[in-house]
């Protein structure tokens, strides 16, 4: 009987626990570190890791419109994908944000390389990466993180939390492996999207590119 009754009460804390964790994702609106559930909950981060982890496992079972992502070692309550035409019905369509090729090769490098420099990266792509950094940079895909102990002090750049959120990837340590020779093949397709760019729109637009 008084096993029972530990059974029962074990439940309501767990209950407890995810209710708790629901309430603090929801109330939030963004992605919140483990250890500041561990202090909402007022129990272990281990605990609440796991009251986290039943909480998603039920949210998929029940096929909820929502679902918990993981970030690294933070946790966010996100609509489910596949509500987006339901979503867009009635709120206003968020204006998307277009990437064009060279930007994507940008980041695809500073995601395998981070820490990088834009002088990696241009190394790497044989043309200057101003224009595109910088353009991660404002879709918040892409920070500054560091200087670089090195003459001049370059900046460092990496991937951000919302490059993670946009990609559905749980950390960076999960992105496929690349292929060793993948490094010359973006630089013979940006060598190739410049010629015909510049047959294209002429020099003047190619040089605004490059900038």
């Amino acid at each position: 009987m008084e096993e029972k009754k530990q059974t029962r009460k074990e439940k309501q804390l767990e209950k407890h626990l995810e209710a708790v964790v629901e309430a603090v994702l929801f109330t939030m609106g963004k992605s919140v570190e483990l250890r500041q559930l561990a202090i909402a909950t007022g129990q272990s981060e281990e605990e609440t890791r796991q009251a986290v982890e039943r909480l998603k496992v039920r949210y998929d079972k029940e096929e909820r419109g929502m679902e918990i992502i993981e970030l690294e070692d933070s946790y966010q309550m996100c609509t489910r994908t596949g509500f987006y035409e339901n979503l867009i019905r009635v709120a206003a369509s968020p204006k998307k944000q277009v990437l064009s090729e060279v930007v994507l090769e940008t980041l695809s490098i500073i995601a395998y390389k981070q820490p990088v420099t834009k002088m990696e990266i241009e190394k790497i792509r044989g043309v200057k990466s101003d224009h595109a950094v910088n353009r991660l940079v404002e879709y918040n895909l892409v920070q500054e993180v560091g200087r670089l102990d090195a003459p001049g002090h370059p900046a460092l750049f990496a991937t951000t939390e919302e490059f993670l959120r946009r990609f559905g990837i749980g950390s960076t340590e999960n992105l496929p492996d690349m292929d060793p020779v993948r490094e010359e093949e973006i630089r013979v397709e940006v060598e190739e999207e410049m010629k015909v760019r510049f047959d294209e729109a002429g020099q003047e637009d190619t040089q605004e590119d490059l900038e």
